[in-house]
């Protein structure tokens, strides 16, 4: 089975060929992928290098937290793709977006304000988690309509943190 995985507007096709390869594109790679003690923290090694990441569905995407940078992959199958492309569906800039806590942790800073304006790939929050600190960014412009932690705060996964409009 292909899968079409969307990160950061690039579209890329993955195909699982067995347990041990993946073909990403036109190249194929050898992959170890093992959920650490059962929590949404994964060790995968490609091509013998070694990466963590944290790993969780949110809603309609992916959110994956690799060396402190928050993507977020939308991740169709092959047919799902070209029903949604034939049905003319895209990915709507417009909106509320709420950021939400992609794992628990300490809400370290929030160098933006209710009402300041933000561009995509802007800082939004500094959070503390597995000792180490995150900057999860904005993956749009917009206006922060809402802050809803304050810095020193525990916040749990999948907890609503601010939203930008």
């Amino acid at each position: 089975m292909k899968y079409i995985t969307t990160i950061d507007g690039k579209d890329f096709t993955v195909e699982i060929l067995d347990d041990k390869h993946i073909r990403i594109n036109d190249k194929i790679l050898d992959v170890d992928f093992e959920s650490v003690s059962g929590q949404p923290v994964y060790s995968l090694i490609i091509g013998g290098k070694s990466y963590e990441a944290y790993v969780s569905p949110d809603d309609e995407k992916w959110e994956v937290l690799l060396h402190g940078r928050l993507y977020q992959a939308e991740v169709e199958d092959e047919r799902e793709k070209r029903l949604r492309t034939a049905g003319g569906a895209g990915a709507a800039e417009g909106g509320e977006y709420h950021l939400k806590a992609p794992m628990p942790g300490l809400a370290v800073a929030i160098p933006v304000e209710e009402g300041q304006e933000v561009t995509k790939g802007q800082v939004l929050l500094i959070l503390e988690s597995m000792k180490m600190q995150n900057e999860l960014k904005s993956p749009r412009d917009g206006v922060v309509s809402r802050i809803r932690v304050k810095a020193g705060e525990t916040v749990e996964q999948k907890q609503t943190l601010l939203s930008v409009i």
